[in-house]
């Protein structure tokens, strides 16, 4: 129970601290490109939610730490 704990902050705080990297870099590879050419269209749009599901995911570890510590003391 402990390792499962120790091991869901690890991943939330790490994930937190990236989640600005990651936006970073799909900026990067949405309007600036190695070629200079932007990104358009479907490509553009999905390109454009990923750091946003990379914050859903971040959301959902913390949720599962949650409702797993919850489920352990015998509250749910």
């Amino acid at each position: 129970m402990l390792g499962n704990l120790l091991a869901g902050f690890i991943v939330i705080v790490i994930g937190v601290n990236l989640i600005g990297t990651v936006a970073d870099q799909v900026y990067e590879a949405r309007y600036v490109g190695a070629s200079g050419a932007n990104v358009t269209g479907a490509a553009g749009t999905i390109l454009g939610l990923t750091p946003m599901f990379f914050a859903l995911g971040i959301m959902s570890a913390g949720v599962a730490l949650t409702v797993g510590g919850l489920r352990n003391a015998g509250v749910m």
